[in-house]
């Protein structure tokens, strides 16, 4: 096991232990903004949550300092599909290891499929987050909404839906490409993305479909027209494991805009 892995493995043992302290309830609230229902039958809704000054949240590719967000919709009715769509997150170093997620509110829009699109929606999800400021606490939400077929259009739910990573083709990305090669503890990948600049120092993140891999923080340059970048992958349970090329997902961040990348080629 490298000793990142190790040292990642031991963070995210000690970010549980807080997890009792009452005095943290009130740094977090979450609830559900209704939404409004499409002429295609789909309905759009979203989780909002509402940081303390200073605290921030995580995205769904936490960074090594960050914890995963999880959220399961169980008990909810007349669902046949729900759609999370991640507005574009900021970049923070955390501990001297980075981050990403957001400061302040987090408003995350779900494309939701009904299976009767002339009826409510009754959606109810639970939330595992953590919550960071000079420390970092895991949190748990519950939040329940009844969504009707006549919701009003919601101006802070359009916002975060326009606030995205831009496709590979809005983004002028001209290809990617990615090279394997054997570790003593997994695959090192080296990302090579033939891509207009995003502004500033960008970052790019590096996702797999398989939730067992674990992707180390990657380091990014430029080298002319391309972006390149270079990280580990090593499956939890330290046994060997195969990758899709054509499932890797890189997201650029950068400070004009962030750029969402699905696939790339040998």
């Amino acid at each position: 096991m490298t000793f990142r892995l190790l040292s990642f493995l031991l963070l995210m043992l000690g970010f549980t232990l807080p997890a009792t302290a009452q005095s943290f309830d009130q740094v977090a609230q979450a609830d559900i903004l209704p939404g409004w229902r499409n002429p295609d039958g789909t309905h759009v809704a979203a989780i909002q949550i509402t940081l303390n000054p200073g605290w921030h949240t995580y995205w769904r590719a936490p960074g090594d300092a960050g914890i995963p967000p999880q959220i399961r919709w169980d008990g909810s009715r007349n669902l046949s599909a729900i759609e999370v769509n991640w507005p574009t997150p900021e970049v923070f170093l955390q501990g001297g290891l980075r981050s990403i997620g957001y400061e302040d509110k987090l408003i995350l829009p779900v494309r939701i499929t009904p299976k009767s699109p002339a009826k409510t929606v009754r959606l109810k999800a639970v939330l595992d987050v953590g919550v960071c400021r000079d420390i970092c606490v895991p949190m748990k939400f519950k939040v329940k909404a009844e969504l009707p077929v006549d919701g009003k259009r919601d101006a802070r739910i359009a916002a975060a839906l326009v606030d995205r990573p831009l496709h590979r083709d809005e983004a002028g990305v001209r290809g990617a490409t990615c090279k394997l090669s054997p570790t003593q503890d997994g695959l090192k990948l080296t990302a090579r993305v033939d891509m207009p600049s995003a502004g500033g120092s960008e970052v790019a993140v590096i996702e797999t479909d398989n939730p067992h891999v674990w992707v180390a923080e990657g380091s990014t340059r430029r080298q002319g027209s391309a972006l390149i970048t270079e990280t580990e992958l090593v499956h939890v349970d330290g046994t060997a494991f195969i990758l899709d090329r054509s499932a890797i997902r890189i997201t650029v961040l950068g400070t004009r805009h962030a750029v969402d990348i699905q696939g790339c080629t040998g």
